[in-house]
């Protein structure tokens, strides 16, 4: 490890230890769904209302609930119309989630970009995660794709510091180094802070241990092996594992030498959810 990276993660590691690291906030509109959610007589009309006034967002509910992946028999053109269909708890997570898009970006280019490359990928993972979820497991797909929208949330603020720090943001090597080792740490820290459910607060400092093995099936094996599947027929060092010993596989039922890709229906599923979310 390079001397700059040394010194960038033990400046992290001070800020996260002494509660002096910026977390990013959620989105207001996100927070008033999440919050409205909470009350145990909410009803559809008053979580349309939360997210009513937000137009972008609304489009994009009512975008998702004409995806091929959930078309109902005719087409949904309100979104009170939409919220019913999808249900409260299944809209404020794609809510959060949707409405999550908004933190990945930043003033300078480099950093822009390289926020965009981490949101990209994120909806490319949640995508085969709400897949993954429906076909092999009884979890819940919106709490699926929401785990694999914020398993990489901890990346933020090390984008945020480097955007500060020109020596760390000219040095991509030592910038990558850092995320790898901190980001699971952080985004742990961030989840928790926002108060989500432990099930997904736990997702980012716990998917990338391929050697993790829980009593039951859950959020993080659904990431993990998502997160790996989305690496086939690449150069990266993740294909390179042994995956017949990821015991996330075997709790999914799930064959290590597939390729969802190949098989036509989880295919054009996980096209139709990854769609959904760009």
């Amino acid at each position: 490890m390079s001397k700059l990276a040394e010194k960038v993660l033990q400046e992290l590691i001070h800020a996260i230890e002494n509660d002096e690291l910026v977390l990013p906030t959620l989105p207001e509109v996100a927070l008033k769904v999440r919050e409205a959610a909470e009350d145990p007589d909410v009803g559809i009309p008053q979580i349309s209302k939360v997210i009513g006034n937000d137009a972008a967002l609304t489009a994009r509910i009512i975008k998702v609930v004409n995806s091929p992946l959930l078309r109902s028999n005719k087409e949904i053109t309100d979104l009170q119309m939409a919220v019913s269909r999808l249900g409260i708890n299944y809209t404020c997570n794609l809510a959060t989630g949707l409405a999550m898009e908004q933190m990945f970006q930043a003033t300078s280019d480099v950093v822009d970009r390289k926020m965009r490359e981490v949101w990209n990928k994120s909806t490319e993972i949640a995508g085969i995660c709400h897949v993954l979820c429906r076909h092999y497991t009884r979890l819940m797909p919106d709490q699926a794709t929401l785990a694999g929208l914020v398993h990489q949330i901890g990346v933020l603020p090390i984008l945020t510091y480097a955007e500060e720090h020109n020596e760390l943001l000219a040095d991509s090597i030592s910038l990558n180094h850092v995320i790898e080792q901190i980001h699971p740490i952080i985004g742990d820290k961030i989840l928790r802070t926002w108060e989500f459910p432990e099930p997904i607060a736990i997702v980012p400092s716990q998917y990338l241990d391929f050697t993790r093995d829980s009593a039951k099936v859950d959020y993080v094996d659904i990431v993990q092996v998502a997160t790996l599947q989305s690496y086939l027929g690449s150069e990266h060092p993740y294909t390179q594992l042994d995956w017949s010993k990821v015991p996330a596989f075997a709790k999914l039922g799930l064959d290590p030498q597939v390729d969802m890709q190949a098989d036509e229906d989880l295919s054009a599923a996980m096209e139709a959810a990854m769609s959904m979310l760009q």
